[in-house]
């Protein structure tokens, strides 16, 4: 390989604006315009990588997205590992390293590894590293694995943006197709928004000869984008669409070169057209992968794009008819081309300046850092510096893939094409088999033409026309020689002939089993080859060997743009009480429960605090607390069939509630699992709130609209969280009554109008409240539901009348202990994974239901019905001992060994027992009530007595007191 700068052309670069930078410690220079790739050439540095298993010495294969050899890593303040050196600008200053080579790509120590080649085949590590223990080579291997290395010393430059944006019609691929299908879409009154990966738009017609309605391409191309521009349609260049996903949603990645992040967007279109052009093919012959073979229309782009001369005696092998101009070019630029085609007859015209050898096929390249010259399959050997293939083009169908699209074989193409339409989904130009300009305007055209009746000009080739003949060229089954099928990932024919002797004949095996088409590539340039391969040593076709399944990203997509700007309090945003300015001003220390910052305690700090939660909790229970419960769920459920709907979400039966009540049940995942506890009240005959844990208000809202779209429509049942409309102040205590009875509420607060588990409605100041008579507490209580933004003066009300009753604000760490005095239960805390609602006592849905609702099946497994699963009991200790540590194991000692038999959920003092108490799941533990068991922590063994979950007032005489 002997590349050079030409002193003339090269549409993409600036010549007035030389730049430089270092590879692997050397000088590159190169122009404004230049990418990395095409600066190295510039500069004939022709090793730019290692390989991946046997480090042998890479060079540029191509000039996009579809490079598997020239990864770099960029370091400083715009670092970036495994960067593509073909798509990453060269800037001023910039500092690239090879990647996978100690200490540089010309130089690499573990070059050795390529002589032991034989003994590490696909899949080796999976035989040779088992004995005596894997454990024993896997850091090494792990560490010699990886290709780039991240910067430990950088530092992130800030958030990346994420837009959210809608139009008519996406069009993917700024190429000839692209374009005229956006400008076509334009002109029939659609909006359009143009995207692709390139700086500047135009694809192929940057470097391929081309006239378009009589004028020179690049006239067209920027007649084209100006009108887009002027009409208010969105043109986002270096942009990737990386995916697409349900509901026709698309994920574009738009690069930067300005110091910012990369933007995400989130596109939802009416319509996607896909214009992604096609990739060119390698072809096989042994040492196919030396620095010095390329892509011939990667080189042509070199050329034309950024005045770079890849080489001096040039061979271009062929078996299709677009490397014509490419030897043609390299030809008319000075290069001694000689062009080998396969082919015997139907090729184009050989170009003038060019030698041309028809029907013969290269059979090996020679050299051992860069290309020396190449041997035919007649045994004629010719000197060469640089080898272009051409081994046809495989069209970029990944999107169309993963939209589930099928594909259709062509023996025309010798490609796979789109099969059956998808909706919503066009696919035009080279990505849907054409190749003249002419064809490609026409299948814009009918794209065009499927959208609106609105007819727009169509634009006309005027110029040479590309041709599509080609002959299929694909590896052959025991060919002499290492014949490279996918550079990145360093698998060779021998390699799939491997794969096919043990059976991993299924392409999905072979791409597990060798690693083809995996990582970064995903096979870009190497899948077809492969199935092709596989096809010849299993004699069978193409299609019947079919593909791999698509899936995103198409390219490297940074987890940054993902992320956006989701750190901190942006990606787990801090709930905020109506009320906690009245709160801070009370003392209160505020600590994070469940997502929301609330009122730990009030008053104490650090040794002070327990003494403050313990005294919090026994005036609870010798007068009135109030606490603040805004927390709670308040999601609504309307409808005229929600009454059905909540019976399918709820393990109890709630459709049998009347208006006005209140009743107490479990929400269970489809395992069967418990997923949440909480009140439903039922307002009317169609209307129900949902008080769920304060915690889980964002999971059951997501939980119940899906079951509502999966199972019910809108016009049945609608949803409405009103979690942050309202606030929640519960009072509780045997003085509770006594102290509402102060405040004027606009209702009766009698046993006989307003009892347990029922709701009333009055007002406050003239704004309404709900009071519902439920408790977690054990004793009288009262929530009372007001407007968020009224609730200030009517807890200023509650605390003032309570004083003549020593009322004490609580926490959230005194209500902890009261309900764990009474056995109630918290999701997450006093339940796990697998807790079962029999496990918590609740049997008896599960033995009379008999209608269907979530979790209903899983209830009835053989794990479900297990004599000995966990379940919730109270533990007591011995007298004068401290409570037992929350997450200590129940121990049980068998054959000298020690064996959990569950563990600690909850574990409090409780003042006004004057002991510890505890709630725990253990194992039997419903039908241990009295057995003492041994608990560990820390290597520390106590003992503790299994007893029922309610160590207050079993008999609940307090909630009506």
């Amino acid at each position: 390989m002997s590349a050079s700068r030409l002193a003339t052309g090269g549409s993409a670069i600036d010549r007035s604006r030389p730049i430089r930078f270092s590879f692997d410690g050397a000088s590159v220079d190169g122009f404004a315009g230049d990418t990395i790739a095409s600066a190295l050439l510039a500069n004939d540095i022709a090793v730019v990588g290692r390989s991946f298993k046997y480090h042998r010495p890479r060079g540029i294969w191509g000039a996009g997205v579809e490079e598997p050899n020239a990864l770099v890593d960029i370091g400083g303040p715009q670092a970036s590992p495994n960067t593509r050196a073909t798509t990453e600008p060269a800037r001023d200053g910039l500092v690239a390293k090879s990647v996978n080579a100690t200490p540089n790509a010309l130089a690499d120590r573990n070059a050795f590894l390529d002589r032991f080649s034989r003994f590490i085949p696909a899949a080796f590590y999976y035989k040779t590293f088992m004995w005596p223990d894997w454990h024993m080579f896997e850091p090494r291997i792990r560490a010699m694995a990886g290709l780039g290395k991240v910067d430990t010393d950088w530092t992130s430059p800030g958030t990346a943006d994420q837009v959210n944006h809608h139009c008519d019609v996406l069009v993917v691929g700024a190429g000839p197709a692209g374009l005229a299908t956006a400008r076509m879409a334009a002109g029939a009154g659609l909006s359009a928004t143009l995207v692709d990966d390139q700086r500047k738009p135009g694809g192929s017609l940057g470097h391929r000869a081309g006239e378009i309605d009589g004028k020179p391409v690049a006239m067209w191309i920027e007649e084209t984008v100006a009108e887009l521009t002027a009409g208010g349609h969105l043109i986002l260049p270096s942009t990737t669409a990386f995916g697409i996903y349900d509901h026709d949603l698309v994920g574009l990645n738009q690069r930067h070169f300005d110091g910012r992040r990369d933007t995400l967007w989130r596109v939802r279109p009416r319509h996607i057209v896909l214009a992604t052009g096609a990739i060119e093919r390698p072809l096989p012959f042994a040492n196919n992968d030396l620095p010095g073979v390329l892509s011939a229309d990667a080189a042509l782009a070199y050329l034309r794009r950024h005045a770079v001369l890849v080489g001096r005696r040039v061979v271009v092998a062929t078996n299709n008819d677009s490397a014509y101009e490419v030897a043609a070019a390299l030809a008319e630029a000075g290069a001694d081309v000689t062009l080998v085609d396969i082919r015997r007859d139907g090729f184009p015209e050989t170009p003038a300046k060019a030698r041309l050898v028809k029907g013969r096929a290269l059979a090996a390249a020679k050299g051992r850092l860069r290309v020396e010259g190449v041997t035919l399959d007649d045994g004629t050997r010719l000197d060469a510096d640089c080898v272009l293939v051409s081994g046809g083009w495989t069209p970029t169908i990944h999107l169309f893939g993963q939209a589930k699209g099928k594909l259709a074989w062509s023996d025309a193409r010798a490609a796979f094409l789109p099969g059956d339409p998808v909706d919503g989904i066009s696919v035009a130009g080279a990505a849907a088999g054409s190749v003249s300009l002419s064809a490609v305007f026409a299948s814009s055209e009918k794209t065009v033409a499927s959208l609106s009746k609105t007819k727009a000009a169509v634009p006309g080739s005027t110029g040479p026309e590309a041709t599509g003949g080609i002959a299929a060229a694909w590896p052959v089954p025991g060919s002499k020689g290492r014949i490279w099928i996918d550079y990145q990932n360093d698998v060779t024919v021998k390699d799939v002939e491997l794969a096919a002797r043990e059976n991993f004949v299924s392409v999905e095996h072979l791409k597990r089993y060798t690693t083809l088409g995996m990582a970064t590539d995903q096979g870009k340039t190497s899948n077809l080859p492969g199935l092709a391969l596989m096809a010849g040593i299993t004699g069978r076709t193409v299609p019947e060997v079919g593909t791999t399944t698509y899936r995103p990203p198409f390219t490297p997509v940074p987890l940054a743009s993902f992320a956006g700007a989701r750190a901190g309090e942006l990606m787990a945003p801090v709930r905020r009480l109506p009320l906690e300015s009245v709160h801070r001003a009370s003392g209160a220390v505020f600590q994070e429960y469940g997502g929301w910052l609330r009122p730990a305690h009030y008053g104490g700090r650090d040794a002070d605090a327990d003494r403050a939660i313990q005294d919090e909790a026994l005036r609870a229970r010798r007068s009135v607390a109030l606490f603040d419960g805004s927390t709670l769920g308040k999601i609504e459920v309307i409808g005229p069939k929600a009454a059905e709907f909540v019976d399918f979400l709820y393990y109890n039966t709630m459709s049998t509630l009347k208006p006005g009540r209140c009743r107490y049940g479990f929400m269970l995942s489809e395992t069967g699992v418990v997923f949440d506890d909480g009140v439903l009240v039922r307002l009317d005959e169609h209307r129900f709130v949902v008080s769920c844990s304060s915690s889980h208000v964002a999971a059951v809202h997501a939980r119940l609209e899906e079951w509502r779209q999966d199972r019910f429509g809108r016009e049945a049942v609608y949803i409405h969280n009103a979690t942050s409309d309202m606030a929640t102040l519960t009072v509780s205590g045997p003085s509770a009554r006594k102290l509402l009875e102060t405040v004027d509420l606009g209702l009766s607060l009698d046993d006989a109008d307003l009892p347990h588990m029922a709701i009333g409605q009055g007002s406050y100041g003239g704004d309404a409240v709900r009071i519902a008579r439920v408790s977690f507490t054990g004793d009288r209580s009262y929530e009372i539901s007001i407007r968020a933004d009224r609730a200030e003066p009517l807890w200023a009300h509650l605390r003032q009348a309570g004083q003549a009753l020593d009322a004490v604000v609580i926490g959230l760490e005194a209500l902890m202990i009261l309900r764990a005095e009474k056995g109630f239960i918290v999701i997450g805390k006093d339940t796990d994974g697998t807790t079962l609602p029999h496990d918590l006592g609740s049997e008896g849905p599960r033995a009379k239901r008999q209608t269907e609702y979530v979790g209903r099946r899983s209830l009835f497994i053989d794990d479900a019905s297990r004599g000995d699963r966990l379940q919730l009991v109270g533990l007591t200790v011995p007298f004068g001992e401290a409570p037992l540590p929350t997450g200590s194991h129940g121990i049980k000692r068998e054959s000298g060994r020690l064996r959990s038999q569950g563990f600690v959920t909850s574990s409090y003092q409780s003042p006004t027992l004057g002991r510890p108490i505890a709630l725990g799941l253990i194992e039997r533990g419903a039908a241990r009530h009295g057995e003492t068991i041994e608990i560990q922590y820390l290597g520390k063994v106590r003992t503790a007595t299994i007893a029922a979950p309610c160590a207050f007032d079993p008999a609940g005489d307090r909630l009506h007191a």
